[in-house]
């Protein structure tokens, strides 16, 4: 099993013994993600010091208001990095509006340049700014990866468009049963799964601080969702994500 997004440097734990937990639960990669460029650059330390870590480089929206050209230019030159698989977290936050929504546009149209230029995935963080991001991406024609899905008016253009939707432990929650619609409705295909750790964790282990391991109670929240059996859906998981990331078989 992969955990396609998840922030090993906001664990409270050791990374090491993080994935060494996920390991025993059968997580064998994890996909850690940097949001500021000095996140980026510790997301490839910890990619450098374990296997099956791999890292997703970018800046967060809630940075936009702050970031400037030579931060991008910095996360660009780390995509050069052979365990750099993708471009992200990266989108529009106006639930929290924590940046000015003109810096946040601006700063998601510069790194899905980057993505285009380096031709790797780009990773999307959208809430509650469905139409904006839609607009953004209407001319992006690289991989796109909708990550803790959300907003189930994006599942049919998604689908439409062939990206990718990766569902979180929100998605095990009791209310949350238009997410658990939203995957069987989505194609076997281009699903995926994450832990968006230390936040979300799973309903089974809701109250405690989320971590790669608990990936697997998302998984079979997702395989009751689909009727699929849990170990072909995380073999169809797994593929996905080694086609979407370019990841090693």
């Amino acid at each position: 099993m992969i955990d396609t997004h998840t922030h090993l440097d906001a664990l409270d734990d050791d990374p090491a013994a993080v994935v060494a937990r996920a390991a025993e639960a059968g997580v064998s990669r994890i996909l850690t993600v940097g949001t500021t460029p000095a996140g980026c650059r510790r997301a490839l330390e910890l990619a450098d010091a374990h296997d099956g870590v791999f890292a997703i480089l970018g800046i967060h929206p809630h940075e936009a208001g702050t970031a400037t050209d030579a931060d991008v230019a910095e996360v660009r030159a780390l995509l050069d990095h052979p365990k750099a698989v993708a471009v992200g977290e990266t989108g529009l936050d106006w639930f929290r509006d924590y940046a000015p929504r003109d810096a946040q546009l601006r700063l998601f149209e510069s790194l899905l340049a980057v993505a285009a230029e380096t031709g790797k995935p780009v990773v999307i963080h959208t809430r509650a700014a469905d139409a904006d991001t839609l607009a953004a991406l209407a001319g992006h024609e690289g991989r796109v990866v909708l990550h803790c899905f959300s907003s189930p008016a994006l599942l049919a253009p998604a689908v439409a468009r062939g990206w990718y939707v990766s569902f979180a432990g929100n998605a095990t929650f009791p209310k949350a049963v238009d997410l658990r619609l939203a995957a069987t409705e989505t194609p076997a295909g281009r699903i995926l799964a994450e832990t968006d750790a230390p936040y979300l964790a799973p309903q089974p282990v809701r109250g405690k601080r989320n971590e790669p391991a608990f990936v697997m109670h998302t998984l079979a929240a997702l395989a009751a969702a689909r009727r699929d059996d849990p170990d072909e859906l995380e073999r169809a998981i797994d593929r996905n994500a080694t086609e979407c990331f370019d990841l090693p078989a």
